[in-house]
């Protein structure tokens, strides 16, 4: 058990109350939000308890809070920064893009570029088009599916998550939408089975090939070539979800798995730190968007964005083959420290690892996909050590490095995690 109750009822907690003592400007920054902000915040997965620091600048692997607390960020911003923060090429890229203009109502050429280099990488995808978020990406790809296949339903993995569109909540809430049908992950029976009672009404399945916020689970390449299969037997529109995983290679996963989805959707690092969102697939597929049909009408103030594009542009070319291998020794590296530093204290630790992504998981047995994207006690207890210790990483326990990072700050950011897994140890320790 975790310390003893104050008489309030809450958790007197060593590693709270330190948390509290160091970022009271943070504390008052969100007093001042919740009076204005629903719930305080406008992003759920960037909100935690007592409260979420407030980040006044970043540079290349570090974030510093309002009160001037210096983070080793191993999260940048849940994968969104390959490069971290403030990264010369992109922000000489968006000042020169700046200069000439933010946006215009007409095509830029810096969309062609970014376009263009997605295309080379992804042998699935013959063009592209931009949105501005993941979420506008598979509303983007459900839209195509239900106007290419005259359905409307969706079936997915159970605690999988493609954004905030209704279709989607269900996965990661277990809320009964009725336009939307679950399976579980990895197992193509339940998949099949699905489709083959209601293939007639789904107009698309969407899967990660790593399940993101289910705890960082890789797929079996049986099972997505099981899945894309009965997919199109039932006449439906397979979509790959890599918003995440564009990262893990120069063709994202799928090109590891050699698979080839109908739909693929991207987000994340190709805005090289700006709202971006992208769907790309098979020509025939993409010419629902032909404006002289009329099938689809797909507007956005902001889509295609000049900024958004030159940065995209730049943090995709600069996504090298070599520079992904590189993140992913260093995950190796780190993984390997948390492990050790987690029996030394006798913790139950394990890490869910896939190329320079990791989830860390405080219970014994195998990682599961969760039911929420929440962070159990021992997991919440230990971000805000390591918060304490100047280590930035999600509540949930999600982790993702970025080619700036070297050996000396992966071996100062274990011994940081030391630190906080020392302090949790002894909270967690048994009372007598």
């Amino acid at each position: 058990m975790i310390a003893h109750a104050d008489a309030a009822g809450v958790t007197a907690s060593r590693i709270r109350q330190t948390y509290l003592d160091r970022t009271g400007r943070s504390a008052a920054a969100f007093e001042r939000a919740e009076r204005v902000l629903a719930g305080g915040n406008t992003r759920q997965s960037a909100f935690w308890r007592p409260y979420p620091l407030t980040i006044s600048k970043a540079s290349g692997c570090h974030l510093w809070d309002a009160d001037d607390n210096r983070y080793i960020d191993l999260l940048n911003n849940y994968t969104a920064l390959v490069h971290g923060h403030c990264y010369p090429p992109i922000v000489e890229a968006v000042e020169r893009q700046l200069r000439n203009g933010s946006c215009w109502a007409a095509s830029a050429i810096e969309q062609v570029s970014l376009a263009e280099q997605i295309t080379t990488r992804i042998p699935s995808v013959d063009q592209v088009r931009f949105a501005n978020s993941g979420s506008e990406a598979a509303n983007l790809a459900l839209t195509i599916a239900r106007t290419v296949t005259g359905r409307d339903k969706v079936l997915m993995a159970r605690h999988g998550y493609h954004g905030s569109l209704i279709e989607f909540e269900s996965g990661h809430t277990n809320r009964p939408w009725t336009m939307t049908y679950l399976a579980d992950y990895n197992d193509s029976g339940d998949f099949r089975q699905v489709l083959a009672e209601h293939g007639d009404e789904i107009a698309a399945v969407f899967l990660e090939p790593v399940l993101g916020a289910g705890g960082i689970i890789p797929a079996d390449r049986d099972f997505l070539l099981a899945v894309m299969d009965a997919t199109r037997t039932a006449g439906a529109v397979f979509v790959l979800d890599e918003v995440l995983t564009f990262r893990l290679s120069i063709g994202g996963m799928q090109g590891m798995l050699d698979i080839e989805p109908d739909l693929t959707m991207l987000g994340k690092f190709i805005g090289g730190g700006h709202p971006v969102g992208a769907v790309g697939g098979r020509r025939e597929l993409m010419a629902a968007f032909d404006p002289d049909d009329g099938k689809i009408f797909h507007g956005g103030t902001f889509n295609g964005n000049p900024l958004t594009m030159a940065a995209g542009a730049v943090s995709v070319a600069e996504l090298t083959g070599g520079r992904i291998e590189r993140m992913g020794a260093l995950a190796e590296r780190l993984r390997a420290g948390l492990l050790e530093a987690g029996n030394s204290f006798k913790l139950p630790l394990t890490v869910n690892h896939v190329g320079s992504l990791m989830n860390l998981h405080f219970s014994a047995g195998e990682p599961t996909p969760k039911a929420h994207r929440g962070a159990d006690d021992m997991m919440g207890l230990f971000h805000l050590a390591a918060l304490n210790s100047g280590v930035f990483i999600a509540p949930r326990g999600l982790i993702a490095l970025s080619t700036v990072l070297t050996e000396e700050l992966i071996d100062e950011a274990i011994d940081r995690c030391a630190a906080a897994m020392s302090d949790v140890a002894d909270e967690c320790s048994p009372t007598t």
